[in-house]
């Protein structure tokens, strides 16, 4: 496939662009040198307009085709930011930066786009225009919600988006996809439990918000096992717990929980925010404590329209034999579902082989992957806006 030889020729050059991001992490909107690599790269290779500070750090490039007799814009999305994790790959490109790493292949994932821009720069064999996107702050920040209210889909005239994610565990040179929702929406909690505190050798005296936090807990996994379809995606997970002492012979005053909820269905997502108030609450009101609960939506449920993921399958099967097109969904969340809201789309795995999964210390991105995401990306210009 021309294209996909192409990206090998450009391998070495996008191997050390990769490596020296993954060299230099930034985390979530703060990605300056990041994002100004970026608009450099693309105004050297002649990218027709490069607009930077969309969204506080991201960047669009715009790509004007042979010719555009149809007036079609289509959006290509990366992001680029890192991780707050200490980096034990033990790589010669590892993190120089303590406490930051890109442990989800964000560095790839621009690397590709960017493989992507350059062809489409050159070649320019399509009719209408490609707007390719490197998003801040993917990782809890909602660089994309950041970028869609800053005015990316109105002032560009996208009228479809696509992105990409690695993925460990599948061979590099798979891609994975499913029509319909393809990851789960993300929210937290927050629930502050007050009760009485004192002397832990007279916990009769006291009401003992530790004890509380227990029952809370374990109460509030019924919502999965007792209050939800079990045909319906849903997670509810406490995942710090703080008291106001650390003394071992203290019953604390105030515990905070926090928490994340992942959920497939609006309605779900709904319900689970009244039932965790209730929970929380009852149980503190049967212990004799006080609960305030603190819910906070997050990112929307990331939904691949129907004939844009059959598109971005039928790339894929351009570039590899290897299309699953009924993948698992996901309960991790991605804001790319902010642009998916917004326009069609679909969101595509591609796979990073045998490597420590994303977020972990030991994750790296698996250079052998760039010439199929950028191909990838390319070819869903190509396809959507064939030449006239």
């Amino acid at each position: 496939m021309p294209v996909k030889n192409r990206f090998a020729e450009m391998l070495p050059e996008l191997t050390a662009i990769r490596r020296d991001f993954h060299q230099h992490p930034e985390l979530l909107f703060d990605v300056h040198r990041t994002a100004a690599r970026v608009a450099e790269l693309l105004r050297a290779w002649g990218c027709d307009e490069v607009v930077e500070g969309i969204g506080r750090t991201g960047v669009v490039g715009v790509i004007r085709g042979r010719t555009d007799s149809r007036g079609r814009v289509i959006g290509l999305r990366a992001d680029m930011d890192a991780l707050p994790i200490n980096e034990q790959t033990g790589a010669p490109h590892a993190s120089t930066v303590p406490g930051k790493m890109h442990a989800c292949g964000h560095d790839g994932h621009t690397t590709m786009l960017l493989g992507a821009a350059r062809y489409l720069i050159e070649t320019r064999a399509f009719d209408g225009t490609a707007v390719v996107i490197f998003q801040p702050a993917e990782e809890g920040g909602g660089g994309g919600r950041e970028m869609v209210a800053d005015g990316l889909v109105d002032r560009w005239g996208i009228q479809e988006f696509y992105g990409m994610h690695n993925m460990p565990g599948i061979p590099v040179g798979h891609f994975a996809i499913r029509p319909g929702a393809m990851m789960a929406a993300a929210d937290q909690f927050e629930i502050v439990l007050t009760g009485k505190g004192g002397h832990a050798a007279k916990p009769h005296e006291c009401i003992d918000t530790t004890l509380v936090a227990a029952h809370v807990i374990v109460a509030l996994q019924t919502i999965a096992s007792r209050n939800v379809d079990p045909m319906k995606q849903v997670v509810v997970s406490t995942c710090t717990v703080e008291t106001d002492s650390t003394a071992h012979n203290v019953i604390p005053q105030v515990v905070r929980m926090k928490g994340t909820v992942r959920t497939m269905d609006p309605r779900v997502q709904d319900f689970v925010e009244r039932r965790i108030a209730e929970i929380a609450e009852g149980t503190a009101l049967a212990l004799g404590a006080r609960a305030e609960v603190h819910y906070q939506r997050g990112y929307p449920v990331t939904v691949n329209s129907v004939d844009e993921t059959e598109h971005a399958a039928a790339v894929a099967r351009q570039v590899s034999p290897h299309v699953d097109t009924d993948t698992p969904p996901l309960m991790g969340a991605e804001d790319f579902s902010f642009m998916l809201n917004e326009r069609p789309g679909a969101y595509i795995f591609l796979g990073n082989g045998d490597t420590a999964m994303v977020h972990h210390p030991a994750y790296d991105f698996d250079d052998a992957a760039i010439p199929f995401g950028a191909s990838w990306y390319a070819g869903m210009v190509e396809a959507r806006m064939p030449a006239a």
